[in-house]
């Protein structure tokens, strides 16, 4: 275990080097990053970003993924002034805020992002919250390692109070990305517990299933491996580990019924960042220990050998008797038939000039 230090705080760089692999198949390094956002602060935590990221490619890594959110901040503690039937000034200040913390998609922190991935030469999964007008998505976002944006995944199902905040995906966001280092996507915290849409990501043959999180509980590891083993995939989920000094000062941000038991050093986000091998095998992680660089070797031999055993959408399949049907179109609220609105009104505005 080697360690490594980024502004202060001690980087920890767990490196499985998979020696016992005698496979033909090909082997890929991967990075899963338990890391704090700089809350509020979107161009620190880019820099924060390309700081881990460098350190990862140092390890040789040719795919690093990130935490849930980790661009623009998960929200933690915060009910952004909400009770049924009511919506305080500061909630709504509160809001106002982290909607300007969020970026656009396509946008500049899109392409800086594009650029540290090819800089770097690694594939880059990063967990983003996603400004599109007024609505928030939280959204992760897919780069290849010649610096190019490859799509992104919106969340289908926000849990609980985050779906004040947050929008809804629809199917036209669940890619898996078909790539030289194997086949990419995600599922973002508990939707991942959501069986059809896991059947889903099966079947477009997704190898490297990233898991950004936001959960930390044990229970969370359990749901980890069985995914892997459903799958017949390597599952890589990254959380973030976080202290209360990582996020604004009270009254600016409240951690609503539990802030006066916190002090600058309580651990908020304990992480349990992990990866795990299509049989079930822990390979790195988890790690509740502090912000962490976790990497292992990935023999891809391992995704054949699972699926001999059993293969979710293939010879283990029984489609005669259960289905699936995703509707992958894209669900817009308002659809023109000609050109946009905006276009209309300038064209119209001009000829009575």
């Amino acid at each position: 275990m080697a360690t490594s230090s980024l502004n202060d705080v001690p980087i920890i760089a767990e490196v499985d080097m998979g020696g016992g692999n005698d496979s033909s198949a090909p082997t890929l390094r991967a990075t899963i990053v338990q890391a704090s956002t700089i809350f509020y602060d979107t161009p620190a935590t880019l820099d924060k970003a390309e700081r881990l990221l460098a350190e990862a490619a140092g390890y040789g890594s040719q795919l690093v993924v990130f935490p849930e959110a980790f661009v623009g901040g998960y929200p933690r503690g915060s009910n952004f002034g909400v009770t049924i039937g009511s919506r305080t000034p500061k909630g709504k200040e509160e809001f106002r805020k982290y909607h300007s913390s969020a970026i656009d998609v396509p946008g500049p922190e899109v392409d800086r992002l594009a650029a540290m991935a090819g800089k770097y030469k690694v594939y880059l999964v990063m967990g983003v919250i996603e400004r599109d007008g007024y609505t928030l998505y939280c959204t992760v976002l897919f780069f290849d390692a010649q610096g190019h944006y490859l799509g992104k995944h919106r969340k289908l199902m926000p849990t609980a109070l985050e779906r004040i905040i947050w929008g809804f995906g629809d199917g036209s966001t669940i890619p898996v990305f078909d790539t030289p280092i194997g086949k990419i996507g995600a599922a973002i915290c508990w939707e991942n517990k959501m069986p059809l849409l896991r059947t889903a990501m099966y079947a477009k043959g997704i190898e490297i299933y990233c898991a950004p999180t936001a959960d930390s509980r044990d229970v969370w590891q359990a749901s980890m491996t069985h995914i892997a083993v459903e799958g017949g995939c390597f599952v890589l989920s990254a959380n973030q580990f976080c202290r209360r000094k990582d996020y604004p000062p009270p009254p600016e941000y409240v951690f609503s019924g539990t802030e006066e038991d916190l002090n600058p050093e309580s651990v908020v986000c304990s992480g349990g960042s992990v990866i795990i091998s299509p049989s079930g095998t822990v390979l790195g992680g988890p790690n509740y220990d502090g912000e962490a660089l976790i990497s292992a070797d990935l023999d891809l031999g391992e995704i054949a050998r699972a699926k001999f055993d059993f293969d979710v959408v293939g010879h283990y399949a029984r489609p005669e008797v259960l289905s699936l049907i995703v509707r992958d179109h894209p669900t817009d609220p308002v659809t023109f038939t000609s050109s946009s609105p905006s276009s209309s009104t300038k064209t119209e505005i001009s000829q009575k000039l």
